[in-house]
């Protein structure tokens, strides 16, 4: 028997921003675990910050390029991770601009996100930038539950939470 698109629009989606930090891959297997217990999926977004470069047109155009490719290459990667994990292939988002707005804009696009799930840095600076934020300034602006899992769990320790 094959799910139909009801049932599948009818799944939670755990929201992960991806980017190169440990913590997020913690977050991202936390995600994967609650998704499949619960009969669920994953998002993953992974945000293109604006480029620091306006000299030349053509040059800017092939920059922009070279990140969407680069974007592209590390979401397949993690989407093999939750696939393993999870048994199904992650939502993918690649958007545009601050990360914060673009998270925001992806949370109030999807209605069947059911959370979003950060990972906090174990680092002496705080939490991170993106946890920070979302949890200080934004939360209140949120639709959605906010996991923040700590960065420094081990991946038996996330197995045994979820």
């Amino acid at each position: 028997m094959t799910e139909t698109d009801v049932e599948k629009s009818r799944r939670s989606i755990f929201l992960v921003v991806v980017d190169d930090s440990d913590e997020m891959k913690i977050a991202l297997r936390f995600a994967c675990q609650r998704a499949r217990r619960s009969n669920g999926s994953v998002a993953l977004l992974y945000v293109l910050e604006p480029a620091e470069f306006d000299h030349w047109m053509a040059v800017k155009q092939l920059m922009e390029e070279e990140r969407r490719e680069e974007a592209e290459q590390v979401l397949h990667e993690w989407s093999g991770m939750v696939n393993e994990l999870t048994g199904t292939v992650p939502q993918l988002y690649i958007r545009e601009g601050k990360r914060a707005d673009a998270l925001l804009k992806v949370l109030n696009e999807d209605p069947h996100i059911a959370a979003l799930v950060l990972g906090a840095s174990t680092k002496s600076e705080g939490p991170g930038p993106l946890v920070t934020h979302i949890v200080g300034k934004m939360s209140g602006r949120l639709n959605v539950p906010i996991i923040v899992v700590p960065g420094g769990l081990s991946e038996n320790e996330v197995d045994t939470l979820t």
